[in-house]
């Protein structure tokens, strides 16, 4: 998906944004220099130590990579399988510092319960592709630059844009991206004057049906791992949807500061 999203921006974009898109052993990692330091589901990178074991020139190369873009916060993150075990002491020569884990999720072929709500939910056109790019960058912190990047995932092939809407006013969206029978679900938000009105749980349902039309066979998303305190809003809407807690994919990350 990050992969895909790299290939979508064309050079001035590039150039703009400070993107880059590397292979750093078996991890991919996803750089925006010039989007805020709040931009850490675009500043992020995925893999290290899974499919081959990672090594201290590895982890180095990564951290070069955000030092040089300017890159303020980023995560890191380790599937449980990632070795060697002291990669974890590693990230922290460069003080990335364990911090909440994301939980990945993934559902079977049934099709989704029905959801009441009062919004009207429909797949994208490119018409909805400023409106959509407009949510997701508010909703994800990532500032007005980053618009781009979501507007040209509206209509391109492997991406499914879904989204609500009260009237003729979006009120919230959500994606889905493709490869092979893998169905990735990712950057759900909602307007939030409209939450409240089921319209996450209608988009995502809306999208994993989209998805098993489609013949997918792999569902996955995530979210913040249920943690003493938060409301775990999206954690119990993707569960609603039929997806099952998997495994915590653990995040390294800059302390915040502030």
């Amino acid at each position: 998906m990050y992969e895909d999203m790299h290939a979508a921006a064309d050079v001035e974009l590039r150039k703009r944004l400070k993107l880059g898109g590397y292979r750093v052993g078996s991890a991919f990692v996803s750089v925006a220099g010039a989007l805020p330091a709040s931009a850490i589901v675009i500043n992020i990178s995925y893999g290290l130590g899974l499919e081959e074991e990672a090594t201290r020139e590895q982890v180095a190369e990564l951290a070069r990579y955000y030092a040089d873009a300017g890159v303020q916060r980023y995560f890191v993150q380790l599937h449980p399988e990632a070795q060697p075990e002291r990669l974890a002491d590693w990230l922290a020569h460069y003080n990335l510092l364990p911090t909440r884990g994301w939980m990945m999720f993934g559902r079977g072929r049934e099709s989704p319960s029905s959801v009441s709500t009062s919004l009207e939910v429909r797949a994208a056109t490119a018409d909805d592709a400023d409106a959509f790019a407009r949510i997701s960058s508010d909703a994800f912190d990532l500032g007005e630059a980053a618009m781009p990047l979501f507007t040209r995932l509206v209509g391109r092939p492997g991406w499914h844009i879904y989204m609500s809407f009260d009237g003729d006013e979006p009120a919230g969206t959500g994606a889905f991206f493709v490869d092979g029978d893998l169905a990735y679900f990712s950057f759900g938000a909602t307007v939030p004057k409209f939450r409240g009105r089921g319209g996450q749980t209608a988009v995502l349902n809306a999208r994993v049906q989209a998805a098993l039309d489609l013949g997918c066979r792999t569902l996955a998303t995530c979210t913040g791992e249920a943690v003493a305190g938060d409301p775990q809003h999206s954690y119990n809407n993707i569960i609603k949807a039929g997806f099952n807690p998997g495994y915590v994919r653990r995040n390294f990350a800059f302390p915040k500061t502030g």
